[in-house]
């Protein structure tokens, strides 16, 4: 299972604004072999879901389980037609919500978030 969790520019805390995160840190998991190293993807501005077209190939293609501390329901529909399911946590350390994941462990509810509020007015006119 590919899973990709967004993460702020340190790599160390999981990102809010899904659609607007350009540092994600995916994993590669396979049952009974702990945790894999993960892959660091850093997406340019046309990469980013609130941009990116569906024209062409994208670095998250093929992600199967996506987790932020945000995103907007334009996000969630766009992940949804990549066949990607999304969590939202108020959990910050992103192994910590990997661990949870993969134990199959409820994360913890996410915490408010102003930039959500624009985005579901921003999602209204959205594209996806």
């Amino acid at each position: 299972m590919k899973i990709a969790i967004a993460v702020k520019e340190n790599w160390q805390q999981v990102s809010g604004h899904a659609g607007q995160t350009r540092h994600w840190l995916v994993f590669d998991c396979e049952p009974g072999l702990g945790l894999p190293e993960p892959q660091r993807i850093e997406l340019s501005k046309a990469q980013l879901p609130h941009y990116f077209k569906d024209d062409g190939p994208h670095p998250l293609h093929g992600t199967e389980l996506v987790v932020a501390a945000s995103a907007g329901d334009g996000y969630l529909r766009h992940m949804e037609k990549w066949g990607a399911k999304v969590l939202l946590t108020g959990e910050t350390d992103p192994l910590t919500a990997l661990k949870k994941v993969l134990a199959g462990e409820a994360l913890p509810d996410t915490r408010f978030d102003i930039t959500t509020t624009l985005c579901k007015l921003r999602d209204l006119f959205s594209l996806h």
